[in-house]
């Protein structure tokens, strides 16, 4: 399962990152951020050692979603040597995910 990440650890964890990070901006009463759960943790299991995964709760972490413009949630970053590639918003189901993901990191 993905691990929270602060705004502390946030620049270390995911901008100073050497390999892709996914991070999961939800909260606790989002409905499809809980039905993003599984789909992001089957994809931090099958990408393990080539893609990190991060959670960041948009409730105690205002800053940080403040600081990426997160309008809704979910909202999926995806980073690469420390630049945001590509975001989506909404629940998606594991292939649309693995999809853009990889699209994303050509």
């Amino acid at each position: 399962m993905a691990a929270r990440v602060n705004k502390d650890e946030f620049e270390g964890k995911v901008l100073k990152s050497d390999i892709p990070v996914l991070v999961d901006f939800y909260s606790d009463s989002c409905v499809p951020c809980k039905k993003m759960t599984p789909v992001i943790g089957d994809v931090e299991d099958d990408m393990e050692g080539k893609l990190a995964v991060y959670k960041v709760n948009i409730n105690f972490d205002t800053e940080l979603a403040e600081s990426y413009d997160v309008q809704s949630v979910p909202t999926l970053l995806l980073f690469n040597k420390g630049s945001e590639k590509a975001r989506q918003s909404g629940a998606v189901r594991k292939p649309q995910l693995v999809e853009w993901i990889e699209e994303n990191l050509k």
